[in-house]
């Protein structure tokens, strides 16, 4: 047990004991219900507008365009139904990369199944996509591409930004899953041009059970939870005021750390991929080098 090394991050991450101490008090004191029109339901209102304040202003987006989920797979589900359902009279054709994470992927079968049409576009020896290929695939009947930032897998960082300029041409609704990015890499979605961004908190030292998606203002679509209209109308359900909480703290941790903590992780990483190239046969690199 004593020689064992935690080595998928990818996956998930510890939460950081400074997180889980900021989080402490939304379970015993500052517990009430955001949507409670008690001073306590006030107090916790105001907690979770600073925490979407926080996330909106690392990607340059508006406070209320920051919609809190419960993990990035719901995100990608709201994305994807959501957009779908409500802008099916314009068309009914999706694009993904073939490489998505596996909640896109199924949610993109699942809408097949019930009538919508599915272009997969495939990715070269690194697992980058065909830009030229989006061009040509998308049609008048297409409402939405949605493509990855960083692969879960691989690592691959997707030309996000040209892909945005793509869509904005073209008039479709661009939609890219950052949860192995957002607090890492740099987005800013005004100069990217995405419409719709998930991001989730356990990727990056925060708590499990929370997540968020960004949805740009005048985008069409259609909320999957239906209830006591919390999250504008976008997300009922009662928010997880604990986990948003320990989210924002994640995300100050990691602007702070970052510039040091990225150059420590990109040394580690050389020199794992390098002494495993020299030292072990018939092994290569997969994605980029």
């Amino acid at each position: 047990m004593k020689n064992r090394v935690y080595l998928d991050y990818a996956a998930t991450t510890p939460t950081d004991p400074r997180v889980l101490k900021t989080m402490i008090p939304y379970f015993t004191r500052n517990f009430a219900n955001s949507m409670s029109l008690h001073s306590y339901g006030q107090e916790a209102k105001n907690s979770l507008s600073e925490a979407r304040r926080v996330m909106a202003q690392s990607l340059n987006a508006k406070t209320p365009e920051i919609v809190f989920t419960s993990s990035a797979t719901e995100s990608n589900n709201f994305a994807l139904k959501g957009i779908a359902f409500a802008n099916q009279k314009k068309g009914k054709h999706i694009i993904i990369s073939s490489i998505e994470h596996a909640c896109v992927l199924n949610s993109a079968k699942w809408l097949e199944e019930r009538g919508f049409k599915i272009t997969r576009l495939s990715v070269d020896k690194d697992g980058l996509i065909d830009l030229k290929e989006l061009k040509e695939k998308i049609s008048d009947e297409t409402i939405l591409v949605s493509v990855m930032h960083a692969n879960n897998e691989i690592g691959t960082i997707e030309p996000i930004k040209k892909i945005g300029q793509i869509c904005k041409k073209n008039n479709v609704y661009f939609h890219t899953d950052a949860a192995q990015s957002f607090g890492k890499e740099r987005i800013d979605v005004q100069e990217m041009n995405i419409d719709l961004l998930t991001a989730s908190s356990h990727k990056m030292y925060g708590p499990k059970g929370v997540g968020f998606l960004f949805i740009k203002e005048g985008t069409n679509i259609e909320p999957l939870l239906h209830g006591g209209g919390h999250e504008f109308g976008l997300r009922s359900s009662t928010t997880n005021l604990p986990g948003i909480i320990g989210f924002a703290k994640a995300l100050q941790l990691s602007n702070e750390l970052n510039p040091e903590e990225n150059k420590r992780i990109k040394g580690l990483r050389d020199k794992l991929i390098d002494g495993i190239l020299n030292k072990i046969d018939d092994c290569f690199l997969d994605g980029e080098n």
